[in-house]
């Protein structure tokens, strides 16, 4: 009886912890424009906004279009890291990827160190495409999230 008793009260605590989670997405742009002319940075929100606000709602019925216009979209409060670019102008720079990841990781243990848990990172790179084609980007989101 009291092994029933038990599991039941572990079943209802468990149903009464729910996990609700709070996120952060913080992106890192990383030039690797030849040259160094590109321009690097750690970005973050600083405003929480209500996408809700910007949703379009189709149906069979038709389109309720929302009354926001896309300038309203766009936030003004930000905070921009400085990184350096992945390029010199003799080629790739060992020294500034080992400088950009020294800020990486200093970002990763202030957000960690607040309570922040890294739950997960998705990267893209947009990269130079040949001659003629000197642009391209790599850049990486992190995803943190608390309870």
């Amino acid at each position: 009886m009291k092994k029933i008793i038990l599991l039941g009260f572990l079943f209802l605590t468990m149903g009464v912890e729910s996990q609700t989670f709070k996120y952060k997405i913080v992106t890192s742009i990383e030039s690797i424009v030849p040259g160094g002319i590109g321009r690097s940075r750690i970005i973050e929100n600083g405003t929480e906004v209500d996408y809700t606000q910007f949703t379009t709602v189709r149906s069979k019925e038709g389109k309720e279009k929302t009354d926001k216009d896309r300038s309203d979209v766009k936030i003004d409060d930000l905070k921009e890291s400085t990184l350096v670019n992945f390029y010199s102008f003799v080629g790739i720079n060992f020294q500034n990827i080992a400088s950009n990841d020294a800020m990486i990781t200093s970002m990763l243990n202030k957000y960690s160190s607040e309570g922040w848990d890294l739950f997960n990172i998705v990267s893209g790179v947009e990269s130079d495409a040949g001659k003629g084609d000197g642009d391209g980007i790599f850049i990486t989101r992190y995803i943190f999230r608390k309870k």
